[in-house]
C-alpha cells in the first residue's frame, strides 16, 4: 500500500478544474487562488506520478487517466461528505450546512412563501440554495454538489430516494381577448403548436408540457426559447405566442399585471409531481424527510 495518499482538497481542486475547465473560474469556486489550486494539482500529480491534465495557455484538456482519476475522486469525495453528514446527522436534526438545489421553475415561486418561517423555526440550519435546470441538479446531486434536489418528477433522476411535496398542475396561458378561450378548462387538441413557446432544453417542465399534451408533432412545432417563465410570460403579452404555466407560478401572481390569462389544461397526466430528492442511503435521510415535511407544510 502507498505511503502517501492524495488529500481531500488536492481531489477537490482536481474535480473543481474538471468541473470549470478553468484555472481561474475553479480556484474562484473552491475559494482559493489560482497559483494555490494549480499548485495543489501538480502536487496531486507529482504524487502520483502521472499527468492528469494537459495545460496550454488557452485549453485545459484531461488525459484519459485523468477523467477516470477525476470519477474516482467524485466517489471519494461523496463518501468523505457523508461521513460528515453521519457525524452531524447525530445531533439536532435540521441543524448545520445544508446544499439544496432547486429548478427555476419551482424556486421563485415556492421559497419566498417557506424561508422565512424555516429560518425563524429552525435558526441552526444553514440552508444553501443553488438554483440549476433539472439535469444539472441531478448531476450536482450524485456528484456531491448538493445534498437534496427540489425538483419536478418524472424526470430521469437516477438512483435516488424521494418523498413528494405536491402536485402541481399545468396551465396554458394566452393573450387576453383570445377568441378560441374557453370557459374552463383546455383540451391539448386546441393548442395551436405553431404558437407554442417552451423553455429551452434541460429544463423539466418543457418535457411535462410536452407529455401531458400527448401530441408527438408538437416536439418539431412547438419554439423552445424560453429560459426562464417569467420571459416566456412577457412574451405571451406581446402577442408572440402562448405557453404553458404550472400553477404555482400563477398562485404566485406571475400574471401579475399582464394582459394574459390562463386556464387548466384538460388530460389525464396533466401535473406534475413535486418532490425532494437525495441519494440513496444517505445518513441525513430522516433530515431530508423532515425537511420535505416543512417544505410541504409552506
Amino acid at each position: 500500500m502507498s505511503t502517501y495518499l492524495p488529500t481531500i482538497k488536492q481531489l477537490q481542486y482536481l474535480v473543481a478544474l474538471h468541473e470549470h475547465g478553468h484555472f481561474g473560474r475553479a480556484a474562484e469556486a473552491s475559494f482559493v487562488s489560482q497559483s494555490t489550486l494549480s499548485a495543489g494539482i501538480r502536487e496531486l500529480e507529482s504524487l502520483l506520478g502521472v499527468v492528469l491534465v494537459e495545460r496550454s495557455r488557452r485549453v485545459v484538456r484531461f488525459t484519459p487517466l485523468g477523467n477516470q482519476v477525476v470519477e474516482k475522486a467524485h466517489r471519494l469525495l461523496r463518501e468523505a461528505e457523508e461521513l460528515s453528514d453521519l457525524v452531524q446527522a447525530a445531533g439536532k436534526p435540521l441543524s448545520g450546512e445544508l446544499r439544496m438545489s432547486v429548478i427555476p421553475t419551482i424556486a421563485p415561486f415556492l421559497l419566498p412563501r417557506i424561508l422565512p418561517r424555516l429560518r425563524r423555526e429552525r435558526p441552526q440550519l444553514k440552508l444553501f440554495l443553488r438554483e440549476e435546470t433539472s439535469d444539472h441538479a441531478v448531476e450536482s446531486l450524485h456528484h456531491g454538489r448538493a445534498d437534496c434536489v427540489l425538483l419536478a418528477l418524472p424526470f430521469a433522476t437516477g438512483e435516488v430516494e424521494k418523498e413528494s411535496i405536491a402536485e402541481d398542475r399545468l396551465f396554458v396561458a394566452f393573450p387576453k381577448n383570445d377568441p378560441r378561450d374557453p370557459p374552463d378548462e383546455i383540451p391539448a387538441s386546441m393548442i395551436d403548436e405553431g404558437r407554442l413557446m417552451l423553455l429551452e432544453d434541460g429544463h423539466c417542465l418543457k418535457e411535462h408540457a410536452l407529455a401531458a399534451c400527448n401530441r408527438p408533432e408538437m416536439r418539431a412545432s412547438a419554439t423552445m426559447i424560453g429560459t426562464s417563465l417569467h420571459t416566456l410570460v412577457q412574451m405571451v403579452d406581446n402577442g408572440l405566442g402562448l405557453t404553458m404555466l404550472p400553477q404555482m407560478a400563477i398562485d404566485a401572481g406571475i400574471l401579475k399585471d399582464t394582459n394574459v390569462v390562463a386556464r387548466p389544461l384538460k388530460g389525464r397526466h396533466v401535473s406534475r409531481e413535486i418532490a425532494l430528492i437525495w441519494r440513496p442511503n444517505s445518513p441525513r435521510a430522516e433530515e431530508f424527510r423532515l425537511l420535505a415535511q416543512e417544505l410541504k407544510a409552506g
